[in-house]
């Protein structure tokens, strides 16, 4: 009896935020999407006690929900009214509305069709929310700044939690690994978050309009995240930290975006002409993790004996096989997880491998879908990074103001430091990474047609007054 009573107080104590919930939805979405981004930081994993055979189902709390909701209410306002067509012709919606498309299909052609249309679905709800009706929220900037505002105090809580948590380990690597469960079940996943965001956090630092406390506010934000992505010993986040720099550094020198591609062109050709010499020299580093920062760098590039960067070898070696069975739609959008175990070679094989390939995911933004969507999908992905690399290089050369010209740069490392990091690891099936992968997206689409319809209206002229 008491403990349904403590059930109905729980529930009654929620309500007046249930119906703020359904009052958003009726009249005002703007707020109940920047409910949602505060929200996605400390959202938890809930898994439903149901399963499909061995698959399980489950959603993040509260915000997946909220999502799939917000999303009805979009294809619902699209029957009743449209959408703008300026958004839809926009280069960069184009090859997400056909990454969608690509991946319906590959939906009906999946070997697992339960898994591939909810994939689908969560794929969706990310990407309606974020980016198609992001952009109708970003066209204001101020909600810009409130959406990296709302993640970053959101964020910074989990951040506290997490070095409260790591503190009895003496901040050691182990300790790390689960130092920000529940809110993050993996330290890569939360330092590929922070990484994403301390271009943004710097970024708000030099953003001149702004108050003088909010700079200050941004920048001790900026060494509080600093130090959690020093502690959350995540390589790939480092190395995409890095990588960002040397993005800032190329774009403050105006280097063309077409000698930065025909260099990572040469990069990527080199390294296969050159493929067997490079991995003779990295078998040679045999630096594992270790709590000293200084032997866990060292150890990024090792082969030989560190266990994770040897099960990443091994899981793109499943993807490349399972893309060379399926080669135009693949297993099915999500199934990578569920098919990959018989594609592990034996001597690729490492002591966290297992017989049933329940060990996760391909590891790769770009390898994940080449086994689960075939070609098509890896074009779909790299054809949106791509042109959002023409798109922020493009408005960042042309922009005047410059603190327009800060935000755009500063939300494009952002995103920078999430592709390279995408080729390490897969997070967007997740809200964490979805929420500001779309978003940030959306931004600068919403910041190049806010550009663009502004010039317009100074190109339009002025009616003559007649005497």
């Amino acid at each position: 009896m008491l403990f349904i009573l403590l059930n109905i107080n729980f529930m009654v104590a929620f309500l007046p935020l249930v119906a703020l919930i359904v009052y958003w939805s009726l009249f005002s979405l703007d707020k109940l999407i920047l409910f949602v981004v505060l929200c996605v930081p400390l959202s938890i994993k809930y898994h439903l006690p149901l399963s499909l055979g061995q698959i399980g189902v489950g959603f993040a709390l509260p915000t997946e929900p909220l999502m799939f909701g917000i999303m009805l209410i979009f294809f619902l306002n699209i029957f009743y009214a449209g959408y703008d067509k300026k958004i839809t012709r926009h280069p960069v919606s184009i090859l997400i509305l056909f990454s969608l498309v690509w991946m319906f299909i590959t939906c009906c052609t999946s070997t697992m069709y339960f898994v591939s249309f909810k994939f689908l679905v969560e794929r969706m709800w990310s990407v309606v929310t974020f980016y198609f009706l992001g952009i109708l929220l970003f066209k204001k900037i101020k909600n810009i700044y409130t959406f990296n505002w709302l993640y970053i105090i959101s964020f910074t809580a989990v951040i506290v939690y997490a070095i409260i948590r790591h503190y009895p380990y003496h901040f050691s690597e182990k300790g790390a690994h689960t130092a920000a469960n529940p809110f993050y079940n993996d330290h890569t996943a939360y330092g590929a978050l922070l990484a994403m965001f301390v271009p943004v956090l710097a970024g708000l630092c030099f953003v001149k309009k702004t108050k003088p406390s909010a700079r200050v506010a941004a920048f001790i934000f900026f060494i509080v995240f600093l130090l959690a992505l020093a502690l959350s010993y995540s390589r790939a986040s480092w190395l995409s930290t890095v990588a960002v720099i040397g993005m800032f550094v190329l774009m403050r020198l105006k280097v063309q975006l077409k000698w930065i591609l025909a260099g990572f062109a040469v990069a990527i050709g080199l390294f296969f002409a050159y493929q067997t010499s490079i991995i003779i020299n990295l078998q040679r580093n045999h630096t594992d993790v270790s709590q000293d920062i200084g032997k866990e760098i060292q150890s990024i590039s090792n082969i030989s004996s560190d266990a994770s960067n040897r099960e990443r070898l091994n899981r793109w070696s499943c993807a490349y096989h399972m893309w060379l069975d399926k080669p135009i739609v693949g297993f099915g959008p999500g199934t990578y997880s569920f098919q990959y175990a018989p594609y592990q070679l034996p001597y690729m094989r490492t002591i966290i491998s297992t017989n049933q390939g329940n060990g996760g995911n391909a590891h790769s933004e770009y390898l994940g879908p080449l086994a689960d969507e075939g070609l098509f999908g890896l074009l779909a992905m790299l054809g949106i990074v791509i042109s959002v690399f023409f798109l922020a290089f493009r408005l960042y050369y042309n922009l005047k103001d410059p603190d327009m010209r800060v935000l755009v740069i500063s939300i494009f490392l952002g995103l920078v430091s999430y592709f390279i990091n995408g080729a390490l690891n897969d997070f967007l099936d997740t809200d964490k990474a979805a929420v500001p992968f779309w978003g940030f997206i959306g931004m600068l689409v919403a910041i190049d047609l806010t550009t663009k319809e502004e010039a317009e209206k100074a190109e339009q002229p002025k009616p003559e007054i007649t005497a």
